[in-house]
């Protein structure tokens, strides 16, 4: 008897630990390693509704790790610095907003797993991704489901090609390829060649629009040449084409982990002395110049922008002050973009009057008669979901005062001087 007693008390008490065990949570932490798609959220997770209570969850994708985390970085910066301005402003309709964020590495793939990671814990509206490759492997989805995505970045032309559930704060490449053809008309040359990687959306469709633009002005394509790779290492050859075709400026568009060491220093190692046009892509690129790499190969060289951090306007000037105190640096395009997606996605809401009815802030978001003053300028979207805007040219030189390659403002070309 006195054996069975005790079994039954010792039964009873595992029964109620059990029970406690299976009651308690973890509510109030963060995992900064999840296994759901690399989401992260900065606050705890509540019943996983992109709207509840006083929170508004808006997601954010971009390639937090691998060769482009430092887009996927500027991008999570100017998020951080936007929300915390709205929500120390009172909120978008009362309620403060919260980031979670997805790591794509900068991979179509993951750009998928990320997207479905957010739509799994109810978020409505996602800014991204930072490339044309990895947000075209998701427009199709957000169609599908209903949640507004709005890249910073995306600028193929096929990102947004109807009045659906996509839209984007920057420019589209075939008004980018545009600009560069007018800077280069501008500045006389007759004579351009042409670098891409044949294998990504955005680098064949900058230089597929420049070319047309170049055509249309009567400048001359003498010579087009191709990687295989985004992140390729070996430019050798291109180059060589490059000075035997006698171009006077090639236009060649790569990101910066491949433009700062090897595409810029391999141009003058091979001989080539003509100038150098890239496009946003090149945003990043002082940061990734190889020690004992010879400064002057930096000079002539130009790349189109969506914005000029030194613009004295008041809606620039205020976001470049408030990020340099916070990170001590100037913002990069996707920063100033970030910002401005959210601006877009703060005016639907409020016009719509809701967080829940997503239906309705897609509909706001919609209407091409709002005027947005955003940091990288004041603009419209047209019916696709794409600003009309123009653009910036940027300048690399070397610095003698500081032994340095800095950048500076060359010229600015409106959407109105292309027409």
């Amino acid at each position: 008897m006195k054996m069975k007693k005790l079994l039954s008390i010792l039964l009873a008490l595992c029964l109620v630990l059990g029970l406690a065990a299976c009651g308690s949570t973890d509510e109030g932490t963060v995992s900064d390693s999840p296994s759901d798609g690399g989401s992260v959220s900065d606050s705890p997770s509540d019943d996983g509704s992109s709207s509840s209570g006083d929170t508004l969850k808006i997601g954010l994708i971009g390639p937090m790790t691998g060769g482009l985390a430092a887009y996927g970085n500027s991008m999570r910066e100017g998020f951080e610095l936007t929300i915390s301005q709205i929500n120390e402003a009172g909120g978008i309709l009362g309620k403060q907003v919260e980031m979670v964020v997805a790591d794509d590495q900068g991979t179509d793939t993951e750009c998928v797993n990320a997207f479905n990671s957010l739509v799994s814990q109810g978020i409505k509206i996602i800014v991204g991704s930072a490339t044309s490759g990895c947000t075209s492997a998701i427009t199709g989805l957000a169609n599908e489901e209903g949640v507004i995505l709005i890249t910073p970045s995306a600028t193929a032309d096929s990102i947004t090609t109807e009045d659906d559930y996509v839209f984007r704060s920057c420019f589209r490449d075939s008004l980018q390829g545009d600009i560069a053809a007018a800077y280069v008309a501008s500045m006389g040359y007759t004579k351009v060649g042409t670098i891409e990687c044949s294998a990504d959306t955005y680098s064949m469709g900058l230089v597929a629009s420049f070319t047309s633009a170049c055509e249309e002005r009567g400048i001359e394509i003498v010579a087009a040449e191709s990687t295989a790779t985004m992140d390729a290492q070996d430019f050798t050859n291109q180059w060589a084409a490059m000075v035997s075709a006698g171009a006077e400026l090639v236009y060649a568009i790569y990101y910066y982990d491949a433009v700062g060491p090897f595409l810029i220093p391999q141009a003058r190692a091979a001989g080539y002395t003509g100038a150098i046009m890239g496009a946003d892509g090149f945003d990043g690129t002082l940061d990734y110049i190889s020690e004992g790499t010879d400064l002057t190969a930096f000079n002539n060289v130009f790349w189109t922008n969506h914005y000029d951090p030194s613009d004295p306007s008041e809606a620039t000037a205020a976001f470049v002050e408030a990020y340099e105190a916070e990170y001590g640096t100037a913002p990069m395009s996707f920063a100033a973009l970030t910002h401005d997606c959210l601006l877009i996605v703060q005016t639907a809401i409020e016009t719509a009057g809701t967080t829940d009815d997503i239906a309705a802030v897609r509909d706001a978001m919609a209407d091409t008669s709002v005027v947005y003053d955003g940091v990288t300028g004041t603009f419209s979207l047209d019916a696709t979901g794409t600003p009309t805007k123009g653009g910036a040219i940027i300048e690399y030189y070397v610095d003698d005062a500081t032994g340095t390659v800095s950048q500076r403002l060359e010229t600015t070309i409106s959407a109105d001087e292309l027409t």
